[in-house]
């Protein structure tokens, strides 16, 4: 009997022996020298003539490693790939798909503090954001496995005494999954893992400011047992390889995260038929928005002030979550005001 889904528990920092465990995994992570990280297709590592490096953003002199930049040649094996790996994996059975992402979430869990620290260097997340990120990945893994068992099982239908009717949810083939820097683990984990429980298979395009969280996730897939194929990981700019990846004619569908300018450029170009495509393209894009925070007459100021300042600050304001606007009532609006800019002038980055 499966147990029902519950959230990942946060790390307390404040237990000296998880701090420990933390710091010691910060020492650790760090790589001696300049590592060389490859494109993965079907299973294998390749390289390319060009490389990009990715660096620290809180010390630029900080090399953290060294990416191959994915070619369209290269794209084309990586695609060729995935599709002979679906012709075997859709037809595996939901219970076998979602073991392999309840594995994965095992695995995060004993390499917790490591895939936060990967993080704490690459794109400055400080230690609660880290941990956060990947509680939230191991969430994904834990619900999507659930979700792809509750919608394999049979759906009652309105009876029709002439007919016989049922409902099953197929895979759509290949997809393009882009992730953003900001949540290097998280949305990569999460728009991965749904697709590839539900049956399908993936071309993986991290951001170029955040490819070594994405090559740790490969290796974690790899200890799970998932099939060569099913996903693919290729590095590089979007602007050099994320247009020809979604305008491709095998590409079925896109799951991007991002801001609103490429998404809805993805939008567009996806929306026209490529030479040799012969279906239309599914596109899930979760863009930036305004998310406000709504403060009555009656709330209680110091915490709404407080929450608001968490929401617009916490990880430098850069998440789509983080609040943009508050909308206070004008009975306690200029106090509201007071309070924040006094306590806002405290903030200090670091």
């Amino acid at each position: 009997m499966l147990a029902p889904f519950q959230n990942e528990p946060l790390s307390n920092f404040k237990d000296p022996a998880v701090y420990l465990q933390m710091l010691d995994a910060v020492k650790k992570v760090l790589p001696k020298k300049n590592i060389q990280h490859f494109l993965i297709i079907n299973g294998k590592k390749y390289k390319s003539e060009s490389k990009f490096i990715s660096i620290n953003p809180s010390n630029k002199d900080q090399l953290l490693g060294t990416f191959y930049k994915a070619t369209n040649d290269v794209l084309d094996e990586a695609i060729d790939a995935a599709w002979k790996a679906f012709e075997i994996w859709r037809d595996l059975p939901v219970d076998e798909r979602f073991m392999i992402l309840f594995r994965a979430a095992a695995i995060m869990r004993k390499r917790k503090y490591e895939l936060a620290a990967t993080m704490v260097y690459e794109v400055g997340k400080n230690w609660v954001e880290a941990d956060a990120d990947v509680a939230e990945a191991i969430d994904f893994c834990e619900f999507y496995g659930r979700e792809a068992l509750r919608y394999s099982r049979k759906k009652d239908l309105s009876p029709i005494s002439s007919e016989y009717n049922q409902i099953q949810y197929i895979p759509l083939g290949v997809g393009a999954v882009i992730p953003p820097w900001n949540f290097p683990l998280a949305i990569l984990a999460g728009m991965t893992t749904a697709a590839i429980v539900s049956g399908n298979c993936v071309i993986l395009k991290p951001a170029s400011d955040s490819p070594w969280i994405a090559v740790k996730f490969m290796e974690i897939l790899k200890e799970t047992g998932l099939p060569d194929g099913v996903v693919n990981l290729v590095t590089g700019s979007g602007s050099e390889i994320g247009n020809t990846l979604v305008t491709h004619p095998r590409i079925r569908f896109i799951a991007f995260t991002g801001s609103m300018e490429v998404g809805l450029q993805i939008n567009r170009l996806a929306a026209t038929q490529s030479d040799g495509q012969f279906w239309i393209k599914r596109v899930i894009a979760e863009m930036g928005g305004k998310d406000a925070i709504i403060i009555d007459s009656d709330c209680n100021l110091d915490l709404a002030v407080k929450g608001v300042l968490a929401s617009a600050f916490g990880y430098q304001g850069q998440k789509c979550s983080a609040c943009s606007r508050a909308i206070v009532h004008q009975k306690i609006y200029n106090k509201f005001i007071d309070r924040i800019k006094y306590l806002s002038e405290d903030l200090s980055v670091g």
